[in-house]
Protein backbone atom coordinates (compact mmCIF):
# COMPACT_ATOMS: atom_id res chain seq x y z
CA UNK A 1 0.00 0.00 0.00
CA UNK A 2 1.55 3.30 -1.10
CA UNK A 3 1.88 6.07 1.51
CA UNK A 4 -0.22 9.23 1.31
CA UNK A 5 2.89 11.18 0.23
CA UNK A 6 3.52 8.80 -2.68
CA UNK A 7 -0.18 8.78 -3.64
CA UNK A 8 -0.09 12.57 -4.04
CA UNK A 9 3.04 12.40 -6.20
CA UNK A 10 1.58 9.62 -8.35
CA UNK A 11 -1.37 11.83 -9.16
CA UNK A 12 0.96 14.51 -10.50
CA UNK A 13 2.93 12.26 -12.86
CA UNK A 14 2.86 13.43 -16.52
CA UNK A 15 2.05 11.33 -19.61
CA UNK A 16 5.53 11.99 -21.01
CA UNK A 17 8.83 10.14 -21.50
CA UNK A 18 11.54 10.47 -18.88
CA UNK A 19 13.56 8.87 -16.10
CA UNK A 20 12.48 8.09 -12.55
CA UNK A 21 14.55 7.53 -9.42
CA UNK A 22 13.28 5.35 -6.56
CA UNK A 23 14.58 6.28 -3.07
CA UNK A 24 14.70 4.50 0.28
CA UNK A 25 14.17 5.83 3.82
CA UNK A 26 17.70 7.33 3.81
CA UNK A 27 16.90 9.25 0.58
CA UNK A 28 19.39 7.08 -1.30
CA UNK A 29 18.60 6.34 -4.94
CA UNK A 30 18.12 2.56 -5.09
CA UNK A 31 16.78 2.27 -8.65
CA UNK A 32 16.79 4.35 -11.83
CA UNK A 33 14.44 3.55 -14.72
CA UNK A 34 13.27 5.02 -17.99
CA UNK A 35 9.75 5.17 -19.38
CA UNK A 36 7.93 6.21 -22.52
CA UNK A 37 5.07 7.18 -20.24
CA UNK A 38 6.15 8.15 -16.71
CA UNK A 39 2.64 8.06 -15.32
CA UNK A 40 1.91 4.48 -16.38
CA UNK A 41 5.34 3.06 -15.56
CA UNK A 42 5.83 4.56 -12.09
CA UNK A 43 2.22 3.85 -11.03
CA UNK A 44 2.72 0.18 -11.99
CA UNK A 45 5.17 -0.26 -9.11
CA UNK A 46 2.56 0.69 -6.52
CA UNK A 47 -0.69 -0.42 -8.18
CA UNK A 48 0.29 -3.96 -9.26
CA UNK A 49 1.35 -7.08 -7.39
CA UNK A 50 5.00 -8.11 -7.63
CA UNK A 51 7.26 -10.95 -6.63
CA UNK A 52 10.98 -11.65 -6.25
CA UNK A 53 13.38 -8.74 -6.41
CA UNK A 54 10.73 -6.36 -7.76
CA UNK A 55 8.68 -6.91 -4.59
CA UNK A 56 11.80 -6.33 -2.51
CA UNK A 57 12.53 -3.09 -4.39
CA UNK A 58 8.96 -1.83 -3.90
CA UNK A 59 9.12 -2.65 -0.17
CA UNK A 60 12.13 -0.33 0.19
CA UNK A 61 10.72 2.61 -1.79
CA UNK A 62 9.95 5.58 0.48
CA UNK A 63 9.91 8.28 -2.20
CA UNK A 64 10.58 8.90 -5.86
CA UNK A 65 11.62 11.69 -8.23
CA UNK A 66 11.46 11.97 -12.00
CA UNK A 67 12.93 13.95 -14.88
CA UNK A 68 10.87 14.59 -18.02
CA UNK A 69 12.74 14.25 -21.33
CA UNK A 70 11.88 15.45 -24.82
CA UNK A 71 12.14 11.98 -26.41
CA UNK A 72 12.54 8.27 -25.72
CA UNK A 73 16.13 8.47 -26.97
CA UNK A 74 16.93 11.19 -24.46
CA UNK A 75 15.41 9.04 -21.68
CA UNK A 76 17.70 6.13 -22.68
CA UNK A 77 20.78 8.35 -22.52
CA UNK A 78 19.77 10.00 -19.24
CA UNK A 79 19.14 6.62 -17.61
CA UNK A 80 22.69 5.43 -18.38
CA UNK A 81 24.13 8.71 -17.06
CA UNK A 82 22.17 8.45 -13.79
CA UNK A 83 23.05 4.77 -13.27
CA UNK A 84 26.75 5.47 -13.69
CA UNK A 85 26.56 8.52 -11.42
CA UNK A 86 24.55 7.05 -8.52
CA UNK A 87 25.29 3.31 -8.88
CA UNK A 88 21.83 2.31 -7.55
CA UNK A 89 21.66 -1.02 -5.76
CA UNK A 90 18.84 -2.52 -7.85
CA UNK A 91 20.17 -1.52 -11.28
CA UNK A 92 22.44 -3.57 -13.49
CA UNK A 93 25.84 -1.90 -13.15
CA UNK A 94 28.82 -2.78 -15.31
CA UNK A 95 32.18 -2.59 -13.61
CA UNK A 96 34.97 -0.89 -15.47
CA UNK A 97 37.47 -3.57 -16.43
CA UNK A 98 40.92 -3.44 -17.94
CA UNK A 99 39.50 -4.03 -21.42
CA UNK A 100 39.88 -6.80 -23.95
CA UNK A 101 42.99 -7.54 -26.03
CA UNK A 102 42.87 -5.94 -29.47
CA UNK A 103 45.35 -5.84 -32.35
CA UNK A 104 45.95 -2.25 -33.38
CA UNK A 105 47.48 -0.83 -36.57
CA UNK A 106 48.75 2.60 -35.60
CA UNK A 107 47.83 5.75 -37.48
CA UNK A 108 51.25 7.32 -38.03
CA UNK A 109 54.08 7.57 -40.53
CA UNK A 110 55.65 4.12 -40.75
CA UNK A 111 52.71 2.37 -38.98
CA UNK A 112 53.18 -0.72 -36.87
CA UNK A 113 51.06 -3.42 -35.22
CA UNK A 114 50.69 -3.84 -31.47
CA UNK A 115 48.45 -5.44 -28.84
CA UNK A 116 46.45 -3.02 -26.72
CA UNK A 117 43.80 -3.31 -24.00
CA UNK A 118 42.40 0.20 -24.34
CA UNK A 119 40.80 1.71 -27.39
CA UNK A 120 41.41 5.36 -28.23
CA UNK A 121 39.96 7.66 -30.85
CA UNK A 122 43.33 8.12 -32.54
CA UNK A 123 42.57 7.03 -36.10
CA UNK A 124 44.14 3.61 -35.57
CA UNK A 125 42.55 0.38 -36.82
CA UNK A 126 41.49 -1.96 -33.99
CA UNK A 127 40.55 -5.60 -34.46
CA UNK A 128 39.15 -7.85 -31.77
CA UNK A 129 38.28 -8.58 -29.06
CA UNK A 130 40.42 -11.68 -28.61
CA UNK A 131 39.56 -14.28 -25.95
CA UNK A 132 42.90 -13.66 -24.23
CA UNK A 133 46.30 -12.03 -24.71
CA UNK A 134 47.85 -15.32 -25.84
CA UNK A 135 45.44 -15.62 -28.79
CA UNK A 136 46.12 -11.99 -29.77
CA UNK A 137 49.89 -12.56 -29.56
CA UNK A 138 49.70 -15.66 -31.75
CA UNK A 139 47.82 -13.73 -34.42
CA UNK A 140 50.19 -10.77 -34.17
CA UNK A 141 53.29 -12.98 -34.54
CA UNK A 142 51.77 -14.61 -37.61
CA UNK A 143 50.97 -11.26 -39.24
CA UNK A 144 54.44 -9.89 -38.46
CA UNK A 145 55.98 -12.77 -40.38
CA UNK A 146 53.61 -12.76 -43.33
CA UNK A 147 52.63 -9.09 -43.69
CA UNK A 148 55.40 -7.07 -42.03
CA UNK A 149 55.06 -3.36 -41.32
CA UNK A 150 57.56 -1.64 -38.99
CA UNK A 151 59.06 -3.68 -36.14
CA UNK A 152 61.94 -1.31 -35.22
CA UNK A 153 61.90 2.04 -33.41
CA UNK A 154 62.34 4.02 -36.60
CA UNK A 155 65.22 5.48 -38.59
CA UNK A 156 68.63 4.54 -37.20
CA UNK A 157 70.80 4.66 -40.32
CA UNK A 158 71.15 0.90 -40.72
CA UNK A 159 68.87 -2.10 -41.27
CA UNK A 160 67.49 -3.65 -38.08
CA UNK A 161 67.49 -7.37 -37.27
CA UNK A 162 63.80 -7.65 -38.18
CA UNK A 163 64.52 -6.27 -41.67
CA UNK A 164 67.10 -9.02 -42.24
CA UNK A 165 64.49 -11.56 -41.07
CA UNK A 166 61.91 -10.17 -43.53
CA UNK A 167 59.68 -8.83 -40.73
CA UNK A 168 60.19 -5.08 -41.22
CA UNK A 169 59.77 -2.91 -44.31
CA UNK A 170 62.95 -1.00 -43.54
CA UNK A 171 61.95 2.29 -41.94
CA UNK A 172 65.13 1.83 -39.92
CA UNK A 173 67.34 2.89 -42.84
CA UNK A 174 65.19 4.04 -45.76
CA UNK A 175 62.06 5.97 -46.72
CA UNK A 176 59.23 3.48 -47.18
CA UNK A 177 56.50 4.74 -49.56
CA UNK A 178 53.06 5.11 -48.04
CA UNK A 179 51.64 3.01 -50.87
CA UNK A 180 53.74 0.04 -49.73
CA UNK A 181 52.33 0.30 -46.20
CA UNK A 182 48.80 0.71 -47.57
CA UNK A 183 49.11 -2.51 -49.60
CA UNK A 184 50.27 -4.47 -46.55
CA UNK A 185 47.58 -2.98 -44.31
CA UNK A 186 44.89 -3.88 -46.86
CA UNK A 187 46.12 -7.51 -46.79
CA UNK A 188 46.19 -7.54 -42.97
CA UNK A 189 42.63 -6.21 -42.74
CA UNK A 190 41.47 -8.75 -45.31
CA UNK A 191 43.00 -11.60 -43.29
CA UNK A 192 41.52 -10.32 -40.01
CA UNK A 193 38.09 -10.15 -41.63
CA UNK A 194 38.26 -13.85 -42.44
CA UNK A 195 39.68 -14.02 -45.97
CA UNK A 196 42.32 -16.69 -45.33
CA UNK A 197 42.11 -18.90 -48.44
CA UNK A 198 44.20 -16.55 -50.59
CA UNK A 199 47.04 -16.21 -48.06
CA UNK A 200 47.07 -19.97 -47.45
CA UNK A 201 47.42 -20.68 -51.17
CA UNK A 202 50.20 -18.07 -51.45
CA UNK A 203 52.09 -19.61 -48.52
CA UNK A 204 51.81 -23.11 -49.98
CA UNK A 205 53.34 -21.84 -53.25
CA UNK A 206 56.20 -20.16 -51.34
CA UNK A 207 56.83 -23.32 -49.30
CA UNK A 208 57.02 -25.40 -52.45
CA UNK A 209 59.54 -23.01 -54.05
CA UNK A 210 61.67 -22.88 -50.89
CA UNK A 211 61.72 -26.66 -50.71
CA UNK A 212 62.71 -27.01 -54.38
CA UNK A 213 65.54 -24.51 -53.78
CA UNK A 214 66.60 -26.65 -50.76
CA UNK A 215 65.90 -23.73 -48.36
CA UNK A 216 64.54 -26.15 -45.82
CA UNK A 217 64.55 -23.82 -42.81
CA UNK A 218 62.55 -21.27 -44.78
CA UNK A 219 60.16 -23.99 -45.94
CA UNK A 220 59.69 -25.21 -42.36
CA UNK A 221 58.93 -21.67 -41.19
CA UNK A 222 56.27 -21.26 -43.88
CA UNK A 223 54.86 -24.70 -42.98
CA UNK A 224 54.39 -23.45 -39.40
CA UNK A 225 52.55 -20.40 -40.71
CA UNK A 226 50.18 -22.61 -42.70
CA UNK A 227 49.70 -24.75 -39.60
CA UNK A 228 48.68 -21.64 -37.63
CA UNK A 229 45.94 -20.86 -40.17
CA UNK A 230 44.67 -24.44 -40.04
CA UNK A 231 44.51 -24.81 -36.26
CA UNK A 232 43.51 -21.32 -35.15
CA UNK A 233 41.36 -19.99 -37.98
CA UNK A 234 40.09 -22.77 -40.24
CA UNK A 235 39.51 -25.17 -37.35
CA UNK A 236 36.91 -22.82 -35.87
CA UNK A 237 33.44 -23.45 -37.21
CA UNK A 238 32.28 -20.91 -39.78
CA UNK A 239 28.99 -19.56 -38.46
CA UNK A 240 28.35 -16.82 -41.00
CA UNK A 241 28.45 -16.52 -44.77
CA UNK A 242 29.82 -12.98 -44.61
CA UNK A 243 32.75 -11.40 -42.79
CA UNK A 244 30.77 -8.63 -41.07
CA UNK A 245 32.05 -8.05 -37.49
CA UNK A 246 28.98 -8.41 -35.27
CA UNK A 247 28.08 -8.85 -31.61
CA UNK A 248 25.10 -10.92 -30.52
CA UNK A 249 23.14 -10.64 -27.25
CA UNK A 250 20.53 -12.99 -25.83
CA UNK A 251 19.21 -13.84 -22.37
CA UNK A 252 17.40 -16.31 -20.16
CA UNK A 253 15.22 -15.16 -17.25
CA UNK A 254 14.24 -17.25 -14.23
CA UNK A 255 13.39 -16.56 -10.55
CA UNK A 256 14.20 -12.87 -10.96
CA UNK A 257 17.70 -13.52 -12.36
CA UNK A 258 18.80 -12.37 -15.80
CA UNK A 259 21.48 -14.42 -17.55
CA UNK A 260 23.04 -12.67 -20.56
CA UNK A 261 25.26 -14.23 -23.23
CA UNK A 262 27.37 -12.12 -25.60
CA UNK A 263 28.87 -13.67 -28.74
CA UNK A 264 31.63 -11.77 -30.55
CA UNK A 265 31.64 -12.85 -34.21
CA UNK A 266 34.75 -11.94 -36.17
CA UNK A 267 36.29 -13.51 -39.30
CA UNK A 268 32.89 -15.24 -39.77
CA UNK A 269 33.64 -17.20 -36.59
CA UNK A 270 32.74 -17.07 -32.91
CA UNK A 271 35.97 -15.56 -31.60
CA UNK A 272 34.91 -14.83 -28.00
CA UNK A 273 31.99 -15.39 -25.64
CA UNK A 274 31.01 -13.55 -22.46
CA UNK A 275 28.44 -14.35 -19.81
CA UNK A 276 26.90 -12.05 -17.19
CA UNK A 277 24.38 -12.72 -14.41
CA UNK A 278 22.24 -10.14 -12.60
CA UNK A 279 19.23 -10.15 -10.29
CA UNK A 280 16.73 -7.74 -11.84
CA UNK A 281 13.89 -5.74 -10.34
CA UNK A 282 11.88 -4.67 -13.35
CA UNK A 283 11.08 -5.37 -17.02
CA UNK A 284 13.64 -7.59 -18.78
CA UNK A 285 13.59 -5.60 -22.03
CA UNK A 286 14.46 -2.40 -20.13
CA UNK A 287 17.26 -4.13 -18.23
CA UNK A 288 18.76 -5.73 -21.34
CA UNK A 289 18.61 -2.43 -23.28
CA UNK A 290 20.31 -0.66 -20.38
CA UNK A 291 22.96 -3.38 -20.21
CA UNK A 292 23.77 -3.13 -23.93
CA UNK A 293 24.10 0.66 -23.86
CA UNK A 294 26.32 0.53 -20.74
CA UNK A 295 28.35 -2.25 -22.37
CA UNK A 296 29.33 0.01 -25.27
CA UNK A 297 29.62 3.15 -23.16
CA UNK A 298 32.91 1.72 -21.88
CA UNK A 299 35.75 3.42 -23.78
CA UNK A 300 37.59 0.09 -24.07
CA UNK A 301 35.03 -1.31 -26.51
CA UNK A 302 35.18 -1.25 -30.30
CA UNK A 303 31.75 -1.18 -31.89
CA UNK A 304 31.11 -3.95 -34.43
CA UNK A 305 29.36 -3.29 -37.74
CA UNK A 306 26.12 -4.83 -36.50
CA UNK A 307 24.44 -5.95 -33.28
CA UNK A 308 21.94 -8.82 -33.09
CA UNK A 309 19.39 -8.88 -30.25
CA UNK A 310 16.23 -10.84 -29.36
CA UNK A 311 12.79 -9.41 -30.06
CA UNK A 312 11.13 -7.02 -27.62
CA UNK A 313 13.86 -4.36 -27.47
CA UNK A 314 13.69 -0.87 -28.92
CA UNK A 315 16.14 -1.58 -31.75
CA UNK A 316 15.56 1.75 -33.48
CA UNK A 317 16.50 3.92 -30.50
CA UNK A 318 19.54 1.79 -29.61
CA UNK A 319 20.72 2.01 -33.23
CA UNK A 320 20.36 5.80 -33.14
CA UNK A 321 22.39 6.03 -29.92
CA UNK A 322 25.13 3.59 -30.96
CA UNK A 323 25.28 4.64 -34.61
CA UNK A 324 25.20 1.07 -36.00
CA UNK A 325 22.37 -1.28 -37.05
CA UNK A 326 20.64 -3.20 -34.24
CA UNK A 327 18.67 -6.09 -35.74
CA UNK A 328 16.59 -9.08 -34.67
CA UNK A 329 17.09 -12.00 -37.10
CA UNK A 330 13.92 -13.87 -38.05
CA UNK A 331 15.37 -16.96 -39.77
CA UNK A 332 18.55 -18.68 -40.89
CA UNK A 333 21.95 -19.03 -39.30
CA UNK A 334 21.74 -15.76 -37.32
CA UNK A 335 18.43 -16.85 -35.77
CA UNK A 336 19.97 -20.22 -34.88
CA UNK A 337 22.95 -18.47 -33.30
CA UNK A 338 20.59 -16.33 -31.22
CA UNK A 339 18.92 -19.52 -29.95
CA UNK A 340 22.32 -21.01 -29.13
CA UNK A 341 23.15 -17.94 -27.03
CA UNK A 342 19.85 -18.33 -25.16
CA UNK A 343 20.57 -22.02 -24.50
CA UNK A 344 23.99 -21.13 -23.09
CA UNK A 345 22.42 -18.40 -20.94
CA UNK A 346 20.01 -20.97 -19.46
CA UNK A 347 22.82 -23.44 -18.67
CA UNK A 348 24.84 -20.67 -16.98
CA UNK A 349 21.87 -19.58 -14.85
CA UNK A 350 21.05 -23.14 -13.74
CA UNK A 351 24.64 -23.53 -12.57
CA UNK A 352 24.29 -20.25 -10.66
CA UNK A 353 21.14 -21.46 -8.88
CA UNK A 354 22.90 -24.60 -7.67
CA UNK A 355 25.66 -22.49 -6.15
CA UNK A 356 23.20 -19.94 -4.72
CA UNK A 357 21.36 -22.60 -2.74
CA UNK A 358 24.60 -23.28 -0.85
CA UNK A 359 25.59 -19.63 -0.53
CA UNK A 360 22.42 -17.64 0.12
CA UNK A 361 22.01 -18.45 3.82
CA UNK A 362 25.56 -17.22 4.47
CA UNK A 363 25.13 -13.92 2.62
CA UNK A 364 21.78 -12.17 2.09
CA UNK A 365 20.12 -14.44 4.66
CA UNK A 366 22.76 -13.59 7.25
CA UNK A 367 22.42 -9.87 6.48
CA UNK A 368 18.66 -10.08 7.10
CA UNK A 369 19.22 -11.87 10.41
CA UNK A 370 21.37 -8.94 11.60
CA UNK A 371 18.93 -6.21 10.51
CA UNK A 372 15.98 -8.14 12.01
CA UNK A 373 17.83 -8.55 15.33
CA UNK A 374 18.54 -4.81 15.45
CA UNK A 375 15.00 -3.93 14.38
CA UNK A 376 16.11 -1.81 11.41
CA UNK A 377 14.98 -1.88 7.74
CA UNK A 378 16.46 -4.64 5.64
CA UNK A 379 19.66 -3.37 3.98
CA UNK A 380 22.54 -4.42 1.79
CA UNK A 381 25.77 -2.64 2.74
CA UNK A 382 27.71 -2.69 6.01
CA UNK A 383 30.78 -0.51 6.66
CA UNK A 384 32.94 -1.51 9.65
CA UNK A 385 35.79 0.43 11.31
CA UNK A 386 38.75 -0.44 13.56
CA UNK A 387 41.83 1.41 14.87
CA UNK A 388 45.40 0.22 15.37
CA UNK A 389 48.48 1.69 17.10
CA UNK A 390 51.66 0.75 18.97
CA UNK A 391 51.76 2.07 22.55
CA UNK A 392 49.73 5.09 21.54
CA UNK A 393 51.82 6.05 18.50
CA UNK A 394 51.50 5.65 14.71
CA UNK A 395 47.71 5.69 14.85
CA UNK A 396 45.77 4.37 11.85
CA UNK A 397 42.20 3.35 11.11
CA UNK A 398 40.72 1.02 8.55
CA UNK A 399 37.30 0.38 7.04
CA UNK A 400 35.96 -2.74 5.35
CA UNK A 401 32.74 -3.05 3.35
CA UNK A 402 30.42 -6.06 3.11
CA UNK A 403 27.63 -5.99 0.51
CA UNK A 404 24.91 -8.60 0.97
CA UNK A 405 27.16 -10.54 3.30
CA UNK A 406 30.22 -10.58 1.00
CA UNK A 407 33.42 -8.53 1.33
CA UNK A 408 33.71 -5.77 -1.29
CA UNK A 409 37.47 -5.24 -1.21
CA UNK A 410 37.52 -2.50 -3.84
CA UNK A 411 35.63 -0.33 -1.34
CA UNK A 412 38.01 -0.92 1.58
CA UNK A 413 39.68 2.27 2.85
CA UNK A 414 42.75 3.12 4.98
CA UNK A 415 43.12 6.24 7.12
CA UNK A 416 46.23 7.87 8.58
CA UNK A 417 44.92 9.86 11.52
CA UNK A 418 45.73 13.58 11.30
CA UNK A 419 44.20 15.12 14.41
CA UNK A 420 45.05 12.43 16.97
CA UNK A 421 48.60 11.82 18.27
CA UNK A 422 47.87 9.45 21.16
CA UNK A 423 45.66 6.45 21.92
CA UNK A 424 42.25 8.11 22.13
CA UNK A 425 39.53 5.83 20.77
CA UNK A 426 36.82 8.50 20.87
CA UNK A 427 38.94 11.10 19.03
CA UNK A 428 40.14 8.52 16.49
CA UNK A 429 36.56 7.45 15.81
CA UNK A 430 35.36 11.04 15.41
CA UNK A 431 38.05 11.84 12.85
CA UNK A 432 37.61 8.76 10.69
CA UNK A 433 33.79 8.86 10.74
CA UNK A 434 33.85 12.57 9.91
CA UNK A 435 36.31 12.09 7.02
CA UNK A 436 34.47 9.10 5.56
CA UNK A 437 30.94 10.47 5.52
CA UNK A 438 31.74 14.10 4.73
CA UNK A 439 33.42 12.75 1.61
CA UNK A 440 30.46 10.56 0.67
CA UNK A 441 28.11 13.52 1.11
CA UNK A 442 30.33 15.83 -0.96
CA UNK A 443 30.64 13.29 -3.76
CA UNK A 444 26.92 12.41 -3.49
CA UNK A 445 27.73 8.72 -3.14
CA UNK A 446 25.41 6.17 -1.59
CA UNK A 447 25.55 5.67 2.18
CA UNK A 448 25.71 2.32 4.02
CA UNK A 449 22.67 0.73 5.61
CA UNK A 450 24.56 -0.13 8.80
CA UNK A 451 27.85 0.95 10.40
CA UNK A 452 29.69 -1.41 12.76
CA UNK A 453 32.40 -0.19 15.17
CA UNK A 454 34.93 -2.70 16.50
CA UNK A 455 34.80 -1.83 20.19
CA UNK A 456 32.51 -0.83 23.01
CA UNK A 457 30.34 2.15 23.78
CA UNK A 458 33.20 4.70 23.57
CA UNK A 459 33.62 4.24 19.81
CA UNK A 460 29.89 3.69 19.30
CA UNK A 461 28.84 6.95 20.99
CA UNK A 462 31.60 8.95 19.27
CA UNK A 463 30.43 7.68 15.87
CA UNK A 464 26.77 8.45 16.60
CA UNK A 465 27.64 11.94 17.86
CA UNK A 466 29.46 12.87 14.63
CA UNK A 467 26.82 11.34 12.36
CA UNK A 468 23.76 12.83 14.07
CA UNK A 469 24.95 16.12 15.58
CA UNK A 470 27.51 17.17 12.95
CA UNK A 471 26.30 15.60 9.70
CA UNK A 472 22.57 15.10 10.40
CA UNK A 473 22.82 11.51 9.20
CA UNK A 474 20.67 8.82 10.78
CA UNK A 475 22.53 5.70 9.71
CA UNK A 476 22.15 2.82 12.20
CA UNK A 477 25.40 2.27 14.16
CA UNK A 478 26.22 -0.78 16.29
CA UNK A 479 29.28 -1.83 18.26
CA UNK A 480 30.84 -5.28 17.90
CA UNK A 481 31.95 -6.58 21.30
CA UNK A 482 33.90 -9.68 22.28
CA UNK A 483 33.75 -11.88 25.33
CA UNK A 484 36.58 -12.65 27.77
CA UNK A 485 37.90 -15.24 25.30
CA UNK A 486 38.26 -12.53 22.65
CA UNK A 487 35.53 -14.07 20.54
CA UNK A 488 32.60 -12.22 18.96
CA UNK A 489 29.86 -12.00 21.52
CA UNK A 490 27.12 -9.39 21.06
CA UNK A 491 26.18 -6.18 19.30
CA UNK A 492 25.61 -2.91 21.20
CA UNK A 493 22.80 -0.90 19.66
CA UNK A 494 20.13 1.69 20.39
CA UNK A 495 19.79 4.89 22.37
CA UNK A 496 20.50 3.05 25.64
CA UNK A 497 23.39 0.98 24.22
CA UNK A 498 21.52 -2.26 24.79
CA UNK A 499 23.21 -5.58 24.14
CA UNK A 500 21.66 -7.45 21.23
CA UNK A 501 22.41 -11.15 21.28
CA UNK A 502 22.64 -13.17 18.09
CA UNK A 503 22.22 -16.93 18.09
CA UNK A 504 25.84 -18.23 18.22
CA UNK A 505 24.85 -20.91 15.71
CA UNK A 506 23.18 -18.54 13.26
CA UNK A 507 24.63 -17.30 9.96
CA UNK A 508 24.08 -13.71 11.15
CA UNK A 509 26.41 -14.35 14.09
CA UNK A 510 29.04 -15.87 11.79
CA UNK A 511 28.76 -12.85 9.44
CA UNK A 512 29.42 -10.41 12.32
CA UNK A 513 32.37 -12.58 13.29
CA UNK A 514 33.75 -12.48 9.73
CA UNK A 515 33.34 -8.71 9.56
CA UNK A 516 35.05 -8.17 12.92
CA UNK A 517 37.96 -10.46 12.03
CA UNK A 518 38.33 -8.85 8.58
CA UNK A 519 38.37 -5.22 9.76
CA UNK A 520 40.86 -6.12 12.49
CA UNK A 521 43.09 -7.94 9.99
CA UNK A 522 42.92 -5.04 7.54
CA UNK A 523 43.77 -2.45 10.21
CA UNK A 524 46.69 -4.50 11.58
CA UNK A 525 48.08 -5.15 8.08
CA UNK A 526 47.95 -1.44 7.20
CA UNK A 527 49.61 -0.53 10.50
CA UNK A 528 52.43 -3.03 10.02
CA UNK A 529 53.07 -1.77 6.49
CA UNK A 530 53.20 1.83 7.70
CA UNK A 531 55.37 0.96 10.69
CA UNK A 532 57.85 -0.97 8.50
CA UNK A 533 58.05 1.94 6.05
CA UNK A 534 58.57 4.47 8.86
CA UNK A 535 61.23 2.27 10.48
CA UNK A 536 63.09 1.99 7.20
CA UNK A 537 62.88 5.74 6.61
CA UNK A 538 64.15 6.55 10.12
CA UNK A 539 67.15 4.21 9.75
CA UNK A 540 68.08 5.77 6.41
CA UNK A 541 67.83 9.27 7.95
CA UNK A 542 70.61 8.31 10.38
CA UNK A 543 73.10 7.78 7.55
CA UNK A 544 75.33 10.78 6.91
CA UNK A 545 74.68 12.36 3.52
CA UNK A 546 71.20 10.85 3.13
CA UNK A 547 68.54 13.56 3.01
CA UNK A 548 64.83 13.33 2.27
CA UNK A 549 65.30 13.21 -1.52
CA UNK A 550 67.90 10.44 -1.39
CA UNK A 551 65.83 8.52 1.17
CA UNK A 552 62.73 8.68 -1.05
CA UNK A 553 64.72 7.51 -4.09
CA UNK A 554 65.99 4.49 -2.15
CA UNK A 555 62.56 3.67 -0.72
CA UNK A 556 60.87 3.92 -4.11
CA UNK A 557 63.50 1.85 -5.92
CA UNK A 558 64.32 -0.89 -3.40
CA UNK A 559 61.55 -0.92 -0.78
CA UNK A 560 63.50 -2.61 2.05
CA UNK A 561 66.80 -2.42 3.92
CA UNK A 562 67.74 -5.93 2.83
CA UNK A 563 67.33 -5.04 -0.84
CA UNK A 564 69.38 -1.86 -0.45
CA UNK A 565 72.03 -3.83 1.45
CA UNK A 566 72.16 -6.47 -1.31
CA UNK A 567 72.36 -3.91 -4.13
CA UNK A 568 75.78 -3.13 -5.62
CA UNK A 569 77.27 0.37 -5.73
CA UNK A 570 76.44 0.81 -9.40
CA UNK A 571 72.71 0.14 -8.81
CA UNK A 572 72.63 2.76 -6.03
CA UNK A 573 74.62 5.29 -8.08
CA UNK A 574 72.21 4.83 -11.03
CA UNK A 575 69.58 6.56 -8.89
CA UNK A 576 71.66 9.75 -9.14
CA UNK A 577 73.35 9.23 -5.76
CA UNK A 578 77.05 10.30 -5.59
CA UNK A 579 79.62 7.51 -5.27
CA UNK A 580 80.78 8.74 -1.83
CA UNK A 581 77.24 8.70 -0.42
CA UNK A 582 76.54 5.31 -2.03
CA UNK A 583 79.62 3.84 -0.28
CA UNK A 584 78.51 5.34 3.03
CA UNK A 585 75.07 3.76 2.63
CA UNK A 586 76.59 0.35 1.87
CA UNK A 587 78.99 0.51 4.85
CA UNK A 588 76.31 1.77 7.26
CA UNK A 589 73.79 -0.90 6.30
CA UNK A 590 76.41 -3.65 6.38
CA UNK A 591 77.30 -2.69 9.96
CA UNK A 592 73.62 -2.42 10.84
CA UNK A 593 72.94 -5.86 9.43
CA UNK A 594 75.55 -7.64 11.52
Amino acid sequence: MASEHIEHKLALLPDKPGCYQMKNLNSQIIYVGKAKNLKNRVRSYFKSSHEGKTAKLVSEIADFDYIVTSSDKEAFLLEITLIQKFQPYYNIKLKKGTGYPYIKITNEKDPRMEIVSSVRRDGGFYFGPYPNVYAAEETLHFLEKVYPLRRCNGFQGRPCLYYHMGQCLGACFQEVPKEEYDQQIAKIKSFLRGNVAKIKQSLQTKMQKASEAMEFERAADIRDQIHYIEVTVEKQKIISNDSTPRDLFNFYLDKGWLSIQIFFIRQSRLIKREKRLFPIATDVSDELSSFILQFYNNKNKVLPNEILVPSGLDNKIMAEILGIPVRTPQRGEKKNLLELAKENAQITLEEKFRLMELDESKTTGAMKEITDALGIPEGHRIEAFDHSHIQGSELVSAMVVFTDGKPDKKMYRKFKLNTVDHADEAASTREVIRRRYVRLLKEKQSLPDLILMDGGDIQLNAAKDVLVNELSLHIPVAGMVKNDKHKTSDLIFGSQDQRVQLDPKSQGFYLVQRIQDEVHRFAITFHRQLHAKNSLASQLDLIQGVGPKTRNKLLKSFGSLNKIRDANLKEIEELGIPEKVAKTIKVSLSVHGK
